[in-house]
């Protein structure tokens, strides 16, 4: 089930908002529980018991930390996360892993098992290791409540796209919080908003960029390569930011307080600046539980280099289980280092130079990211790249372009910080829960609401990870 369709507006968020606010507040955790394993097994009946049983075992995990002596301590952790990582490896990975093993041998050793993948086990899976790491750590407690834990792991807002959130951030609204209706309408607000993004502006770019990925990468010529390019740009940006603001107000709604995860990342200076804004929930898991372990920036250059790229492979990797998403982190992480390495020093002179230098480099990762394989991006990037070789090759415009989608572009242009950046703050507090902003939200809704009721192009690009 997504945020974006009728079932779900119509149905299911209506039914859990109002059977939550009926309920006495005790029996709150027990009404978003059974919610959210509805709202998970909708689409995957049988491997919602894959999550429950992830649940259980983490849960499990915890209480016998808590009661351990030091010494057992570490094998117990040890088991937890084995538990996690094998689940995310052999439902996310047998596949891509048997296929390397039979491909450096150059025969088939390992038979290649196709598994159907549980919608946003990376996500759930994550922030079920960082409960039995934070409690080994004694930087949380341990729930007793299985039901608490239940629900900390399978809330509905963000359990198969994010925000990743960790229990000690949480945990004190899971055992009590208050739903109140200022709240409620700041968290519908900002749902409006996210809906909007996803169903207006990442939806329509989306067909434009499917339609120019289908042809032969061999018509593209430099103009379409770059308007594909800056299409999924913007597309991945609102579907994904669009799903958080989503997860957020939905959070609200039921009176939690979910972190942000995006803060305008293609305004940013650097690729070190651009992975503080994006995916920031990631990239602080990231941080903490593998970065700072490995010794972080604390050994010296060359140790901080390669603790950089390994984050940046499993950053990759974690994206999918594809060289594509692998070679995506790599070079993240080699402009990451690039920038500490002395580039850094240069883009600070100049904002403008600084700014295109980052919008190119984000703009052809995506390209790997996107593509079907590698040997398809580089070709893509090398049409952005040499306009003198490839041009007026025969696509015309009007074959992926609409009306709507030059105006869906000019919307994400605005949207993402350029409108927030130019607008005076005593505007923007006027703004805020004043009558134009409710009337603007109102005309967004009926604008999306038209849109999901004769449209069946409604992808959410995170929830294959």
């Amino acid at each position: 089930m997504v945020f974006s369709s009728s079932i779900f507006l119509f149905a299911f968020l209506p039914v859990i908002f109002i059977c939550n606010s009926l309920v006495k507040k005790e029996f709150s955790n027990y009404v978003l529980l059974v919610s959210s394993l509805i709202f998970y097994a909708w689409g995957e009946p049988y491997l919602v018991l894959l999550m429950i049983a992830s649940i259980v075992v983490n849960w499990a995990v915890g209480l016998l930390l808590t009661r351990a002596q030091n010494g057992m301590k570490k094998l117990i952790l040890g088991v937890g996360i084995v538990c996690d990582l094998g689940i995310l490896g052999y439902y996310k990975y047998i596949a891509f892993f048997a296929e390397i093993i039979n491909g450096l041998a150059g025969r088939e050793i390992l038979p290649v098992i196709q598994v159907a993948l549980p919608i946003g086990i990376s996500f759930f899976t994550f922030q079920a290791i960082s409960y039995v790491i934070d409690i080994y750590k004694g930087e949380t407690e341990a729930s007793k409540n299985l039901v608490n834990v239940a629900l900390y792991i399978s809330f509905f807002p963000q359990l198969i796209a994010g925000p990743i959130v960790k229990y000690r951030d949480i945990n004190k609204q899971i055992e009590d919080r208050s739903v109140r209706w200022y709240d409620v309408s700041d968290g519908f607000k900002r749902f409006i908003y996210g809906l909007g993004k996803k169903v207006l502006i990442s939806n329509v770019l989306g067909l434009c960029v499917d339609t120019i990925y289908a042809y032969n990468v061999n018509e593209i010529d430099f103009g379409t390569a770059w308007i594909g390019a800056l299409a999924y740009t913007f597309q991945i940006y609102y579907d994904f930011s669009g799903y958080s603001d989503m997860a957020i107000g939905l959070g609200k709604m039921f009176g939690f307080t979910i972190p942000e995860n995006f803060n305008y990342p293609y305004l940013s200076r650097s690729i070190t600046e651009f992975w503080k804004r994006w995916h920031i929930s990631l990239g602080s898991w990231f941080r903490e539980y593998v970065y700072i372990p490995l010794g972080g920036n604390r050994k010296g250059k060359g140790r901080t280099y390669l603790n950089l790229m390994i984050v940046f492979f499993l950053t990759g990797l974690w994206h999918g289980a594809d060289m594509s998403f692998v070679i995506w982190g790599l070079y993240q992480g080699l402009f990451t280092i690039l920038e500490r390495g002395g580039i850094k020093r240069f883009l600070n002179k100049s904002k403008v130079i600084s700014i295109i230098y980052a919008q190119m480099v984000v703009n052809i990762g995506w390209v790997l990211f996107r593509a079907d394989n590698i040997s398809i991006g580089i070709k893509y990037i090398s049409r952005m790249l040499m306009p003198w070789r490839y041009r007026n090759i025969g696509i015309e415009m009007w074959n992926y372009m609409s009306n709507k989608t030059i105006f869906a572009f000019v919307c994400a242009i605005l949207g993402m910080g350029v409108i927030s950046t130019i607008t005076p703050e005593r505007i923007k507090l006027k703004w805020n829960g004043s009558i134009k902003e409710a009337i603007y939200c109102v005309i967004v809704l009926v604008l999306c609401l038209a849109a999901i009721a004769s449209d069946t192009y409604n992808p959410f690009i995170y929830f294959q990870f």
